[in-house]
């Protein structure tokens, strides 16, 4: 592993440890003062939010790094790039606060929690400033991990100075907020301070070819919403706000270890990319010595998590969220089934440009969670949402790789020689 690639994992690892730290020193807090009702209510709202920011990110995450992955040194196609994908994220931010603003107003349950959800909603102007793809494809992360973790520091005090009682739901988002817009005006000062980009008015036909070109991805994103973002919402349509407490409360720990994942696979990422430009079997080769690390590494995360989940629950919530124990159960094999449909789904078939197969298969899998989780949760509440999430993400993986071995990508061990 070379110096910048390993400066770069480095650095992913400070931002996604933020994203997952920061929320684990002030959870125990949390839970315990806005209790598992004030909890679940600022999660459903939170949840909402993660819409606006899926429709926001539009897979420029993956589609635009790759073009900044190969178009790094020409600073006249990075800036055009750069202002293409902000003019598309701004639109994107404005009608997702008109979509939600309708929401609230026709939908009673969402209209009792509209205070955390338009608190949560200024989150989505620190995605659209938040310039994590243009760092991530030049593979210059140092900075904008930097930039990440002072803001969201700022956020631990300020949750335990202003959020004392259940009613204080919306301070807990509202900080969350605007740490994360802070957090984007930093990254986009040392944009400018770098001189990586020139003032570039966006045409119509750039936004345009934006929009086409992450149009697969966003795709396979809203996708994947469907047994992630929504499992929260349509749980808490179903069976109320405490439920999505305990679901949450689970859900967070896992996310906190499966996030250890995101910074390796990111920095992976732009590396596959252009290395697979120069040599598809020096490219081949990366992936299957990414794939043998991931997979170890992740089995590790999950059997840890497994034999863990009851200690932490007591540890980090208390006996109030027993119930959380068997879902952190459940979910604790999420890490190592997710790590491996990263690499046959991202890395490799993203990487060799089939955008269309990989939405197909997300799209699938949206639709069987969807089928799943209700009775599922009608029966057996946060434990049917577990359940149904695991499902879906076992079928995601398995259909990946069916997919690698009829098309005959020289994934595995022993089919270079195809190459």
């Amino acid at each position: 592993m070379d110096k910048t690639l390993f400066k770069n994992i480095a650095s992913l690892f400070g931002i996604q440890g933020m994203n997952y730290v920061i929320p684990l020193i002030t959870l125990p807090y949390l839970v315990r003062v806005l209790d598992p009702i004030g909890y679940g209510s600022l999660g459903f709202s939170l949840a909402i939010v993660q819409y606006c920011c899926m429709l926001t990110d539009y897979g420029f995450n993956l589609s635009a790094t790759q073009q900044i992955a190969v178009h790094r040194d020409d600073k006249w196609k990075v800036s055009k790039l750069f202002w293409s994908v902000l003019a598309c994220k701004g639109g994107m931010a404005f009608l997702s606060l008109i979509a939600v603003s309708i929401a609230i107003y026709t939908v009673p349950r969402l209209n009792d929690v509209s205070l955390i959800i338009y608190s949560g909603l200024l989150m989505v102007v620190g995605n659209v400033l938040f310039p994590t793809w243009l760092f991530q494809g030049k593979e210059k992360m140092g900075w904008i991990a930097l930039s990440n973790i002072t803001a969201r520091l700022l956020a631990i005090p300020l949750i335990f100075i202003f959020v004392k009682k259940p009613e204080d739901a919306y301070i807990a988002a509202l900080i969350t907020s605007l740490t994360t817009i802070l957090a984007g005006c930093i990254g986009i000062y040392f944009v400018w301070r770098k001189k990586w980009i020139v003032w570039y008015k966006p045409a119509l036909v750039d936004v345009s070819e934006m929009l086409r070109d992450g149009w697969h991805i966003f795709i396979s994103t809203a996708s994947v919403s469907l047994y992630t973002t929504s499992t929260t919402v349509i749980l808490g349509f179903i069976s109320g706000p405490v439920s999505v407490g305990y679901f949450i409360a689970a859900d967070k720990l896992r996310q906190a270890v499966q996030g250890l994942i995101s910074p390796i696979s990111q920095s992976f990422y732009p590396r596959i990319n252009a290395t697979m430009s120069k040599s598809e079997k020096e490219g081949f080769l990366l992936i299957q010595k990414f794939l043998k690390w991931q997979g170890a590494f992740t089995l590790g995360l999950s059997i840890s998590l497994f034999l863990a989940a009851p200690m932490l629950i007591s540890l980090a919530y208390g006996k109030n969220y027993d119930a959380s124990v068997s879902v952190l159960m459940l979910m604790a094999w999420l890490p190592f089934i997710v790590g491996l449909s990263n690499v046959f789904g991202i890395q490799t078939l993203l990487v060799l440009g089939h955008k269309q197969i990989f939405s197909k298969i997300l799209m699938m899998a949206g639709v069987i969670n969807i089928i799943f989780i209700f009775p599922l949760t009608s029966i057996y509440a946060e434990i049917g949402a577990a359940t149904s999430v695991l499902m879906t993400e076992v079928i995601v993986t398995i259909t990946m790789v069916v997919v690698i071995m009829k098309k005959k990508i020289p994934l595995f061990k022993g089919s270079l020689n195809e190459v």
